[in-house]
């Protein structure tokens, strides 16, 4: 287990290393930021950067990428197969493919002490508040305020009958 432990360290250093060196001053994070396997991070725009506080972790298969902004406060938890998306394509001409018809974006915001549960997306022009939870599966596309838990309300079939 030890072994393992300096193995999850020595990737999280090399990969650091790597994206600073690959995104230089778009990218900024404190100490004690860790992710583990497949951590994704693009950040792709003149103007794009990525802010990541002390004590952040990402867990498996999560994805950040910017086109405008991206802020994290300290000691927020991200669980598996997160997604944060600060843009979006754009959709104005039927006539011209979606691919060709360019991006928008806002910045996303996701504050201090959160806890950001598994396959979660957040979505452009986004602010999650100090001290929250967003609960497993939800798409976040309005602010969640500070001390707030959001939770997503699915419908169960609990009894179907089949004729």
């Amino acid at each position: 287990m030890i072994i393992l432990k300096v193995l999850f360290k020595i990737n999280c250093f090399f990969k650091l290393l790597f994206l600073k060196l690959v995104y230089g001053r778009k990218l900024s994070y404190g100490k004690k930021f860790t992710f583990r396997k497949h951590f994704s991070l693009i950040i792709d725009g003149p103007d794009a950067k990525v802010n990541i506080g002390n004590n952040v972790f990402f867990n498996n298969f999560c994805t950040v990428a910017a086109m405008d902004s991206i802020t994290i406060g300290d000691n927020t938890i991200f669980g598996e197969n997160v997604k944060i998306y600060d843009h979006n394509h754009q959709f104005k001409n039927a006539s011209i493919p979606i691919k060709n018809q360019g991006y928008s974006s806002e910045r996303i915001i996701i504050g201090e002490n959160c806890w950001i549960a598994s396959n979660v997306v957040i979505l452009k022009g986004v602010t999650i508040g100090n001290h929250s939870v967003v609960g497993a599966g939800n798409i976040v596309y309005k602010d969640v305020p500070e001390n707030s838990v959001l939770l997503s309300v699915q419908e169960h079939i609990l009894k179907s009958s089949v004729q």
